[in-house]
């Protein structure tokens, strides 16, 4: 494992990864656009392009925003900022964020290792070889994907029902297993502020 991607680099970073998602925030409340990002003032650890997703918590635990990106595609720093005011102001589940909610809010940062595929002879095995609170699973058939953080877990303990989840998640009906099916497991480091 490199420095770059070594988990206690991002702990040690994880306050200013923190930072960098709740200025993205604070940028949109006040100008209404995601700021930009100077990549160059950052260590390598933090440039090297990484895929992560932030997660916005409400007072009482309620998740009030969520976006990701599972590809690496961009510097982590510039993927986080971009998250952070997406899971704010974008995302569909939800109204943009209003100022009186900032106050309360917490952000969680899940950073993702690539995507890598799960080879299984049927769905009974796929689910056996889930590893619970540790894997992230990414499927995709045709058009459809879907994705369940690590943290799902701390929900979703039962593999079988994590799996279903994921499944109904990228529009797959229970008891089905299309024939163009893929399947990804990853892992998260997984920052809190």
């Amino acid at each position: 494992m490199t420095e770059a991607t070594s988990p206690s680099t991002l702990q040690r970073h994880g306050p200013d990864l923190i930072a960098v998602a709740e200025g993205a925030i604070d940028h949109g409340l006040a100008h209404g656009t995601p700021p930009d990002v100077d990549i160059e003032r950052w260590p390598d650890s933090l440039r090297a392009e990484r895929a992560s997703f932030v997660t916005l918590l409400a007072a009482d635990g309620r998740l009030r925003g969520c976006i990701g990106t599972i590809d690496s595609c961009r510097a982590l720093v510039a993927d986080i900022s971009a998250n952070a005011f997406a899971a704010a102001f974008e995302d569909p589940r939800f109204p943009p964020l209003r100022q009186a909610e900032r106050i309360e809010l917490s952000c969680e940062l899940s950073i993702l290792t690539t995507p890598e595929p799960l080879d299984f002879t049927d769905e009974s095995d796929l689910v056996e070889r889930l590893v619970p609170g540790i894997d992230g699973v990414l499927i995709e058939a045709g058009s459809r994907r879907g994705t369940l953080l690590p943290a799902v877990w701390e929900q979703l303990p039962d593999p079988t029902e994590f799996w279903q989840t994921v499944k109904r998640k990228a529009g797959i009906p229970d008891g089905t297993l299309p024939a163009d099916l893929s399947v990804y497991r990853y892992r998260a480091e997984h920052i809190t502020g």
